[in-house]
């Protein structure tokens, strides 16, 4: 699986335990073929946000999809909690799997970064060197690295599972002491960074 849809959804305060039952609900009713890949609730960072991550075989599916859930009365279940949904296409790293459904968390960072015009290249080259490295057992997995092929551009987003901040922190710090991150030549390309740690839905396929 390559192709990838990244929505988030923005809610009234109060209002995910409600959203998250029907959204799994609503979910049900996509498109043959539509890969549901993770579901999170935002716990540091923007607050009553959903993230909704599925995979797709085909652009022609994707689309598809797409129309069928913008046309939709209410596809989500979840207009009347709703106050902001975005939505955003990913291709996958061509060197990177995804990790299979599992509990690989509970905290799943969410980075996204804008890159300069020029930055995506030298970015997918830097991380091919030292994605193995960074992931090696004595540091952490990456769910998945994708860049985007809607919306700003050009930008790329990076998934992280944690079992705790605390592992988070000391993975980062020593991978960082260590040399083995971030990858050789990213920095010059940046321009923004942002940052989201989620906790998964009960019906996530990464738990």
């Amino acid at each position: 699986m390559l192709l990838y849809e990244l929505i988030t959804f923005t809610l009234r305060v109060r209002t995910p335990a409600a959203a998250l039952p029907r959204l799994q609900a609503a979910l049900a009713q996509s498109l043959d073929g539509v890969e549901l890949m993770g579901c999170w609730l935002s716990e540091i960072g923007p607050q009553n946000r959903i993230a909704l991550l599925r995979g797709f075989p085909s652009e022609a599916l994707r689309q598809a999809e797409r129309e069928r859930y913008l046309l939709a009365a209410d596809a989500f279940g979840i207009s009347e909690f709703l106050l902001d949904m975005q939505a955003h296409d990913y291709s996958l790293f061509p060197f990177l799997e995804p990790l299979a459904p599992g509990a690989h968390g509970p905290f799943y960072e969410l980075r996204e970064y804008d890159l300069i015009p020029s930055g995506l290249q030298p970015t997918l080259d830097g991380w091919e060197k030292a994605v193995g490295p960074r992931t090696a057992p004595c540091y952490s997995a990456v769910y998945a690295a994708f860049y985007a092929t809607s919306g700003a551009l050009p930008r790329y987003l990076h998934i992280w599972p944690y079992a705790s901040l605390e592992q988070r922190l000391d993975v980062r710090t020593r991978a960082v002491a260590a040399g083995v991150w971030p990858p050789e030549n990213s920095g010059p390309q940046l321009r923004t960074m942002n940052s989201i740690a989620y906790l998964p839905a009960s019906f996530s396929p990464l738990q």
